[in-house]
């Protein structure tokens, strides 16, 4: 379906005289040709001699469909009495009924210089040649009275279809001479005032400024006219027939009508103008016959005003800027989406638009083959064929690697850089991309504030109970540590989720499996530490300094931890000696915390045997309050190693 058929439908068919004769000319010249190619079939089936003619070369030059299922209608045709038969006739058929259209429609629409009576009667003779070929089109075959009433040019006898196409090329002729087309700044213009230029020639500048990002793709021409009052400027985007903007300009104000098949690109052009102050109206979904295959596409209206003519001319400017960043960008969301959420390639999109770089150099150089190609480049246990970018780096890291992609794509090849050289700093973003990846870590770091504040309450809850504070006091702290430790969980489900089995993956969620046995073991202290002040026991003065201790020093390895991680969030990817050095030496730190908690588990065990406790119910609740603590600490030490195995093995990309 033409694109001047959704213009139609928004109301500016004024815009479209030159592209009507344009589409009128070249009906004509298939008009003709195929009326020449039946009279040349039906003398080869009379003759019975193959001339080996072909008119192949001619029918793609004219644009006909069908090329080759015409062509070799001759050498298939045969007579039978009367009758030409030969597979490919209908075809001929409903193209000669389609190209009368065409040709029709500039003459029937055109006020002057055809007069109502001459163009009464050329649609007449329109409508009884439309239809008697379309009752033609029913077969296969072609009598030698209807081949003489195609291609007659006898003005004595009736009238015939060439006759027709000679009265209306004549027509059309005619019209062409008054258009009076001219060119001004790139836009095809005619009919306009000297005091239109000025708003024509903004348009034109936006266009020109961004025009270079859509490379080799069709689209951005613009036609410009005027309609009694109003300024008309038309510009056709790309190529599907149900994507066209129509601008009115009148006075100090500018009104569009933008129709998209696409309701997310219709909301991201709509988001662009409203950037520069146009304010919109959106219609319900239209649907017309023979546009975008009968399937609904939106329709919105846009107006900007301002007693300022300069304003009226930067926002000109600025709507002229933005329409490349529209073309082809449904193609550009579905590619990302490849490796990204919806809600982020459209961001993406956003981002390429606001920043002027736009998308089509990245699909012009390969678009999702080039992100496939650069991530096979690494070792297969990082990246997996057809895996989304966001679960191998995470949601920043490849919306980041993504954005410097597109832009970098725009800056080479808007320089003539060869594909070739994309593709290399490509693989420079993506390393980069995977040396600062951290979303494992930062994972573990939540975790890791989460024991560290398990620990640290269950201290204050023992400050608490040793003061003499009440039960309900510890019961409340208590529940806090339930929450911090189902969080815990949580973490190590999503991490467990997140990170799929590979070998350096299944080393990391193990180490924060050995981490949340230490939240485990906390919440179990925080669960006997409350029966202990349910049952109001009193612990011996021997015994608090001992179990003061242990809490303080199993608080002082989580803060060791949360240290640690953190340190590896940030310095794990980098070949830095001195960085990587520091890392171990915090892993260290955490043996020597375990060490220092067992003498202080010991040293509690030995209080509670010197106090000689006759409460068997004391003994054991102090003892499982120490022994939690002690275990915490020991799973500390099962995760810190983990971590060092993993800084030790690390290669020079994280696997």
């Amino acid at each position: 379906m033409l694109k001047e058929k959704a213009v139609e439908e928004l109301g500016s068919a004024s815009l479209l005289m030159p592209a009507w004769i344009r589409s009128a000319l070249a009906a004509n010249d298939r008009l003709k040709l195929l009326l020449t190619l039946l009279q040349s079939a039906w003398q080869q089936a009379q003759t019975g001699k193959t001339q080996g003619l072909s008119f192949e070369a001619e029918l793609r030059k004219a644009a006909c469909p069908d090329v080759g299922l015409i062509d070799g209608l001759a050498e298939r045709a045969y007579l039978d009495d009367d009758r030409l038969l030969a597979t490919g006739l209908q075809a001929v058929y409903r193209i000669l009924e389609a190209d009368i259209g065409l040709m029709a429609r500039p003459v029937l629409a055109q006020p002057e210089p055809i007069d109502a009576q001459e163009a009464n009667a050329l649609r007449a003779r329109c409508e009884i040649w439309q239809a008697r070929l379309v009752e033609l089109a029913g077969a296969d075959e072609l009598s030698h009275d209807a081949l003489m009433a195609l291609t007659h040019g006898d003005r004595k006898a009736d009238d015939s279809l060439h006759l027709l196409v000679m009265d209306l090329h004549k027509c059309i002729n005619r019209i062409s001479q008054g258009l009076s087309t001219e060119i001004v700044d790139g836009a095809h213009v005619w009919q306009v005032h000297d005091t239109d230029r000025p708003y024509i020639q903004a348009f034109m500048r936006g266009i020109a400024h961004t025009a270079p990002l859509k490379f080799s793709h069709p689209g951005l021409d613009t036609a410009v006219t005027r309609d009694g009052d109003v300024l008309l400027i038309q510009n056709d985007i790309g190529t599907n027939d149900a994507h066209v903007l129509v601008i009115q300009v009148e006075g100090g104000e500018v009104r569009l009508t933008y129709s998209d098949l696409h309701r997310t690109r219709f909301d991201f052009f709509r988001a662009m103008l409203e950037e520069v102050g146009f304010s919109w109206t959106v219609d319900t979904p239209h649907v017309s016959e023979g546009l975008n295959e009968g399937k609904p596409y939106q329709v919105g209206h846009a107006r900007f005003e301002s007693a300022e003519p300069q304003a009226v001319f930067d926002a000109l400017e600025c709507l002229g800027a933005r329409i490349v960043f529209v073309i082809d960008w449904n193609r550009a969301r579905k590619r990302l989406m490849l490796f990204v959420s919806k809600p982020v390639a459209i961001s993406l999109l956003h981002t390429a638009a606001r920043e002027q770089h736009g998308h089509m150099a990245w699909l012009l150089a390969g678009g999702e083959r080039l992100v496939y190609e650069t991530m096979q480049q690494f070792d297969e246990q990082l990246f997996r064929i057809g895996e989304r970018l966001d679960t191998a780096l995470g949601e920043q890291a490849a919306q980041r690697f993504l954005g410097q992609l597109l832009r970098t794509a725009s800056e080479l090849m808007l320089q003539g850089m060869p594909v070739a050289v994309v593709a290399d700093e490509a693989r420079l973003l993506l390393s980069r991309a995977v040396r600062q990846r951290s979303f494992e870590f930062d994972l573990l770091a939540d975790h890791a504030a989460t024991i560290h504040a398990l620990a640290e309450a269950l201290q204050v809850s023992l400050e608490v109970l040793l003061s003499g504070g009440g039960a309900a006091e510890v019961e409340h702290i208590d529940a806090r540590a339930k929450e911090w430790e189902r969080l815990a969980d949580e973490l190590l489900i999503k991490a467990r989720t997140r990170l799929d089995r590979r070998p350096t993956r299944n080393a990391f969620v193990d180490m924060m499996s050995h981490a949340d046995d230490v939240a485990d073991a906390l919440e179990e202290a925080h669960f006997v530490l409350g029966l202990v002040a349910q049952a109001e026991v009193v612990v011996p003065r021997a015994v608090q300094p001992e179990i003061k201790s242990l809490a303080l020093a199993t608080l002082g390895a989580m803060q060791d931890w949360v240290r640690v991680v953190e340190m590896a969030r940030h310095t794990y990817m980098e070949n830095d000696a001195l960085e990587q050095e520091a890392l171990l030496k915090g892993i260290w730190q955490i043996l020597y915390a375990e060490r220092h908690c067992d003498v202080l588990y010991r040293n509690v065990r030995r209080a509670l045997m010197r106090e000689r406790l006759t409460d068997p119910n004391m003994l054991v609740s102090l003892t499982d309050l120490a022994s939690a603590m002690e275990r915490a600490t020991d799973a500390l030490l099962c995760a810190g190693h983990a971590l060092r195995h993993m800084v030790i093995q690390r290669s020079e990309v994280f696997l």
